[in-house]
């Protein structure tokens, strides 16, 4: 039995179509990234996941329970990190984890010697009796994954989980997810539109304009481009991608004014190409394919339009 399986799922916003029939599975125990720009479809497919939207078609189940038809069964199987903060910063960290609790039927010994536990593991066991709105965005967020394992879920599904927040605050964020998925075996469903954190996940997919067009192993993903990535940067970029291709005989693509060659050892190619056009050449870099270069490779644009900054 799969941890989350998803098929078919569509919805709309009147009449724009923010999921298009979308399916993928999730294997328990993994960490599991739906990845894409803003706007893409993640947050739709997070609010369906989480019990709080219905789709207009598909189907999900989770543990192999069906979400539409027993969605209380569902959410004593899932914790949930929203992207907005949703803690009460005039509680202390205990009280908003006492708090939680109450809401799941917790209460007594039982419930603080669970929130304690959980406040070790999370590295706030010397700030519980902290008003909340007193810590930093890292802290704010460990909280927050703290409070939605309290009642012992077997997933968790986060929405954006570092958005916000600092290289080393992500990066503590990061560590903790997957110490938590190593030392409690549970599942992790994230949305993220930071590459980066995608390469950090057992499986991904791919989610834009509302259809997934790529999954599976990120690394396994990057394989098929086969090659390296040479990026060319010029203030003639258009007609130099024509001069290379009919020089070299090769295929160039042109994205955002750069333009693009992917080649199995890309360094022979680089003298070659400032021997010929070396007065064209503004700058010229080589690397090993990333994942933005795969979504390049399959959509003919940037991950990241030149003029949005990632968050």
């Amino acid at each position: 039995m799969k941890a989350v399986e998803v098929e078919g799922l569509v919805h709309r916003y009147g009449d724009r179509i923010a999921l298009n029939g979308i399916r993928f599975s999730v294997a328990k125990g993994d960490i599991f990234g739906l990845v894409g720009p803003n706007g893409g479809g993640k947050s739709t497919t997070f609010k369906i996941l989480s019990t709080l939207l219905e789709p207009i078609s598909g189907s999900v189940r989770i543990f192999g329970i069906d979400i539409l038809k027993e969605p209380h069964k569902v959410r004593r199987e899932i914790g949930v990190v929203f992207q907005s903060p949703g803690l009460d910063k005039k509680l202390t960290v205990l009280e908003n984890l006492k708090y939680q609790g109450n809401l799941y039927g917790l209460s007594g010994a039982k419930l603080t010697e669970r929130a304690n536990s959980l406040l070790r593991k999370v590295g706030l066991a010397d700030r519980a009796s902290s008003v909340v709105e007193t810590l930093s965005g890292g802290l704010k967020r460990r909280l927050e994954i703290a409070r939605a394992l309290l009642h012992g879920p077997s997933l968790l599904i986060l929405d954006e989980p570092t958005s916000g927040l600092d290289p080393l605050a992500r990066r503590e964020i990061w560590d903790y997810l997957k110490h938590l998925r190593a030392s409690d075996g549970i599942t992790i469903l994230l949305t993220t539109h930071l590459l980066d954190e995608a390469d950090g996940c057992q499986e991904i997919a791919f989610l834009d304009g509302g259809k997934i067009f790529l999954s599976g192993a990120p690394n396994k993903l990057k394989e098929l481009l086969g090659g390296d990535i040479i990026s060319v940067r010029s203030r003639r970029a258009s007609e130099l991608r024509e001069a290379i291709e009919a020089r070299f005989k090769i295929t160039a693509k042109l994205v955002d004014g750069e333009v693009r060659i992917e080649r199995k050892a890309g360094h022979e190619l680089i003298p070659d190409l400032m021997a010929s056009f070396r007065e064209e050449i503004d700058s010229l870099t080589l690397g090993k394919p990333t994942l933005e270069d795969l979504f390049i490779e399959r959509t003919g644009r940037r991950f990241w339009h030149p003029t949005e900054v990632p968050s």
